[in-house]
């Protein structure tokens, strides 16, 4: 395999780069309490989290660490909006994640409150074998929560989403017996070409262990016989998006892949990756031709040779993508986007969908097809000659 050069430090932005921003959010009044949008499907969403561990290899961020621990939040469709309202993070979470942004505007415990769209524990809904699977990574020192609110509003149109933490790379994980571990990664003296190749290959395969537990002989999850094991996509935000190319690469039962605002940096296939990719972005950072964010794009442009595209979103900042640029709109704080982080979030969530709606069940998706009304941020884009419209 060959490997693509890292842009800029867009992967590595840290999860919010909100304190420092200069330019107002679209909208700034703060909320009452935090909250997602509901999901638009028409199935309730249930949630779980499982524990899982990977007994054949060491972490590879402490290696003292004798077996790769990780947590994943799984979303799917459930009989009835039953149980408790999920917790979006723990208070302890929340204060690390708005610590490490240098944030004491708002309590710290804030994003603790946020309201979701999902219920712990509710019955699964399905047929057997018939409901897809989408794997989602976020990015660097992000949380798996961040994506809850794309998580959700796929789980409400019968998909089941799992979500993984990929431990000692985010800020926070709450393990079930109470440990909370934060960023190793992060104390790496230098985050160079070959950290971001590390962090890539580490990354696919905490995918593909995750997807052995789920599709397995022995499945971790109860619902696991509603899976369709033939039709499994990853999405992914930042250094999440940037791993899914080598996850793809390694691990063929990934029918499809999506970069969320990711550099790309990571293995690209010597013969190419012939599997459908999105790539949706800030039009600021990954218009053809601005920079190194964009150029990193266009060198792994040719070996992406199966069904793709090339989106930039305007007035997007990187949270835009996350449930981030939402939740500081209401909290009031200040994210640099002239993009509001709901209308975000919706374009996201809407053009995710229609993604795997596509090439996981096989339906027309006229918004893929180019410049929509009803999207008048979002641009096709052709790197050769390099335009948008």
């Amino acid at each position: 395999m060959k490997f693509a050069r890292r842009g800029t430090a867009v992967l590595a932005a840290g999860l919010l780069t909100l304190a420092a921003a200069s330019t107002p959010a679209a909208s700034a009044t703060p909320a009452a309490a935090p909250h997602l949008p509901p999901p638009t499907g028409s199935q309730p969403v249930g949630t779980t989290s499982l524990y899982l561990k990977d007994t054949s290899r060491p972490d590879p961020w402490v290696p003292t660490v004798h077996a790769r621990e990780l947590m994943v939040s799984l979303w799917y469709p459930a009989t009835a909006p039953d149980g408790p309202r999920a917790r979006y993070m723990t208070p302890t979470e929340s204060a690390l994640v708005l610590q490490d942004a240098g944030i004491t505007s708002v309590p710290p415990g804030v994003l603790s409150t946020t309201r979701t769209g999902s219920f712990t524990g509710a019955r699964p809904a399905g047929r057997p074998h018939s409901l897809p699977l989408v794997v989602l990574s976020p990015g660097f020192k992000q949380p798996r929560s961040t994506l809850t609110g794309l998580a959700e509003e796929l789980a409400s149109h019968g998909y089941v989403v799992a979500a993984i933490d990929h431990t000692y790379e985010n800020v926070a994980t709450t393990f079930p017996d109470g440990r909370v571990t934060t960023c190793a990664a992060c104390e790496v003296p230098v985050h160079d070409e070959a950290f971001w190749q590390k962090l890539a290959t580490g990354r696919a395969k905490d995918v593909s262990f995750v997807l052995d537990e789920l599709t397995g002989s022995q499945p971790k999850w109860a619902g696991a016989a509603l899976l369709d094991p033939s039709r499994i996509a990853m999405a992914g935000h930042s250094a999440g998006g940037a791993a899914a190319i080598p996850a793809m690469a390694a691990d063929p039962r990934i029918r499809a892949g999506i970069d969320l605002d990711g550099s790309v940096d990571g293995p690209l296939p010597d013969g190419g990756l012939a599997r459908p990719f999105l790539l949706l972005g800030r039009a600021e950072q990954y218009t053809p031709g601005t920079g190194p964010a964009a150029a990193s794009w266009e060198r792994a442009w040719p070996s992406l040779t199966g069904w793709k595209r090339w989106l930039v979103v305007a007035g997007a900042v990187h949270q835009s993508f996350t449930d981030i640029g939402l939740l500081a709109d209401q909290l009031g704080i200040p994210t640099g986007a002239t993009l509001p982080g709901a209308r975000g979030l919706a374009i996201t969530r809407d053009y995710t969908r229609a993604f795997f709606d596509l090439h996981l069940r096989h339906r027309a998706e006229p918004v893929l097809d180019g410049p929509s009304g009803r999207y008048p941020e979002v641009a096709f884009c052709t790197p050769e000659p390099g335009t948008c419209g």
